[in-house]
């Protein structure tokens, strides 16, 4: 087995933990990111390159360990072609949907129809206890 990854979803401000009580719920299933991204790190909470079997600690934007869930796949979908589990594992209500929040949270990027994402499936595994 791989070796335990740490990961942090993207919040509004240190305090939004929407998405990770979005998968504690299992509402949230996937998450996607530009390939470029994708296998980058971002901090000690944020290994990036999740492979499918990993064991994952999901944390809050206030380190705190939430939850760990379990890469189930990966997949590389093109920006203009949306697959439905995705966006719905995303909690979106359609592609469109999806593809105006990363436009609106990605600001930076220029995002189009052959921009390759990478998203990454997942089940919950279990929820940290309350600290």
């Amino acid at each position: 087995m791989n070796p335990r990854k740490k990961l942090t979803f993207w919040g509004a401000h240190e305090d939004d933990d929407s998405l990770v009580l979005d998968v504690i719920a299992g509402r949230k299933t996937v998450t996607a990111d530009t390939v470029a991204d994708y296998y980058k790190g971002y901090g000690e909470l944020g290994d990036g390159g999740y492979e499918a079997g990993d064991l994952i600690e999901v944390h809050d934007l206030r380190c705190r360990p939430r939850c760990t869930i379990r890469a189930t796949e990966v997949r590389l979908i093109r920006f203009g072609d949306i697959p439905e589990d995705v966006w719905r594992g995303e909690t979106f209500a359609s592609a469109d949907e999806f593809r105006e929040v990363h436009i609106r949270c990605l600001p930076h990027l220029d995002l189009h129809d052959d921009v390759e994402f990478v998203t990454l499936h997942f089940e919950l595994v279990e929820v940290a206890p309350a600290s």
